[in-house]
């Protein structure tokens, strides 16, 4: 067996009818990946990226894709979750899981009302969707609905803290490293000086620097 590492694969979706035919260029996509590039330690990763409209059937085609497919462990969406006609992000979401997630999306709420009042107009979700045509203990990918803007983004997984850097209230990524460990995926280490990840003691993997 090799000592490498798991590549945690990353799926990116950008939900936008104006930025997927080019009118504007998107900013959620780039915005995590500079954000993942400073917050992850271990493994190795890379993304799969999509731009795609507001159509409920090309998003849900998008995840399913991108999980049974292409096998991501954690799908990242942007866009697409308020309350006008054309937001069927969660809908989408939801119509692709096998378990909801329900603590994401009261977290990211609880964060992003520190901001603004407008905050309970978001509908963001966040599902487990196990991969399909694998053994009979598939391995699950983290599907998450995200903010659309850069710095909502940012505020989202890391929570917010005080001028010291004391976590005042916590961002949702500090769950998903764990997550991702009970659904099957590669073992997940942060850059605590962006968001340290929490796991029970048992759980916790000595550093291979670190004594056993």
């Amino acid at each position: 067996m090799s000592d490498q590492p798991e590549e945690l694969l990353i799926g990116l979706v950008s939900v936008s009818d104006r930025a997927s035919a080019g009118v504007y260029k998107d900013e959620g996509i780039p915005a995590l990946e500079d954000w993942f590039g400073k917050a992850i330690a271990a493994p190795a990763w890379r993304t799969e990226k999509r731009l795609i409209p507001d159509e409920q059937a090309a998003i849900e085609a998008a995840l399913i894709e991108l999980v049974d497919g292409a096998g991501c462990d954690l799908v990242l969406t942007t866009g697409g979750t308020g309350p006008a006609w054309r937001d069927v992000t969660p809908e989408a979401t939801l119509a692709v899981a096998d378990k909801p997630m329900p603590g994401f999306g009261e977290q990211m709420r609880r964060i992003s009302l520190e901001f603004v009042p407008t905050a309970i107009l978001s509908r963001q979700v966040a599902v487990v969707r196990y991969r399909r045509g694998q053994a009979a203990k598939p391995k699950g990918s983290l599907i998450i609905n995200l903010p659309g803007q850069p710095k909502s983004i940012k505020e989202t997984l890391e929570g917010l803290k005080d001028k010291e850097g004391k976590q005042l209230v916590p961002g949702i990524f500090a769950a998903v490293p764990y997550c991702i460990d009970l659904i099957g995926g590669p073992y997940i280490e942060t850059n605590e000086a962006v968001i340290k990840a929490f796991r029970p003691k048992s759980a916790i993997r000595p550093k291979k620097d670190q004594p056993l």
